[in-house]
């Protein structure tokens, strides 16, 4: 077994495909035509779909909660990609509830760095530098 793709819900499919190519730099690849609208996206050797569904499983907060479900991006250059995020307009000095809050952990129990941000639709991302 071996992880294939990851699937986000959103309630607006152009607000999460421009998110997730702009924030993170991921390519659409083509996508069947289900009966449902969305999105697929390539993601190293594995994939994330968005899957528009106004009635989905939704977070109901603004806030980053590391024990809550999530996914996470590895990247070979952590503080690079955190740079990437601030130009963008993430900060780590965001209050909680502010849709863009960085949480940032350089050292913790992982035993490598890790950030949190939410998506558009409060999805959680981690973004990692894991060996």
């Amino acid at each position: 077994m071996m992880l294939h793709h990851v699937s986000i819900v959103t309630t607006d499919l152009d607000r999460s495909v421009a998110f997730y190519r702009d924030i993170f730099g991921l390519e659409r690849i083509e996508r069947p035509p289900f009966s449902t609208d969305g999105a697929w996206f390539a993601c190293g050797a594995l994939q994330v779909h968005i899957i528009v569904n106004p009635v989905g499983t939704f977070r109901r907060v603004a806030t980053i909660d590391t024990a809550d479900g999530h996914f996470a991006f590895h990247t070979d250059d952590f503080e690079g990609c955190i740079r990437g995020l601030i130009a963008k307009g993430f900060r780590e000095d965001a209050p909680e509830g502010d849709p863009r809050r960085l949480r940032v952990r350089r050292t913790g129990p992982a035993g490598f760095p890790q950030a949190y941000l939410l998506d558009p639709d409060r999805n959680i991302v981690e973004i990692n530098g894991a060996p």
